[in-house]
């Protein structure tokens, strides 16, 4: 199984899409799985209040610990992470049309009546496994 297909399936078995990203990648860049599903946890359904989507923060978090700085001096280094950033969000968005949760899903879950939608839509196991899946194949191209 390579690291898309392990990202799709992590989420499938019950974390969040952030998690999801996060809990595969983390680890290549130094942070352990615990750590990655802890610290991604509060990301998932768009920080709850469909934002931006879970699988995209979670990317954004593994562009950090791939590219990001190892002290406050490295400005070079904070610099590529933003460009990196705005990058992802791009073919992201190229490919989803968007990077918004509620965009995304069509309704918006940080309310009871979106929440009840998507769960009735089956969103959460038709449109997020393929948003997972676009994160993770767009982290395999730029990492």
């Amino acid at each position: 199984m390579n690291k898309v297909q392990e990202a799709v399936s992590v989420f499938q078995s019950g974390f969040n899409c952030a998690q999801a990203i996060a809990r595969i990648y983390g680890p290549e860049y130094g942070l352990s799985a615990l750590d990655a599903l802890k610290v991604s946890c509060g990301f998932g359904g768009g920080m709850r209040r469909g934002d931006t989507c879970g699988a995209v923060t979670g990317a954004l978090m593994v562009l950090g610990l791939r590219y990001g700085p190892k002290d406050v001096s490295d400005k070079s280094a904070k610099n590529d992470v933003y460009s990196k950033v705005t990058e992802f969000c791009r073919r992201y968005e190229s490919r989803c049309d968007s990077i918004i949760c509620r965009e995304l899903l069509g309704c918006d879950i940080s309310t009871e009546e979106g929440m009840e939608q998507a769960k009735e839509n089956d969103l959460f196991e038709t449109v997020c496994p393929k948003m997972v899946q676009t994160a993770a194949e767009i982290l395999e191209e730029m990492c």
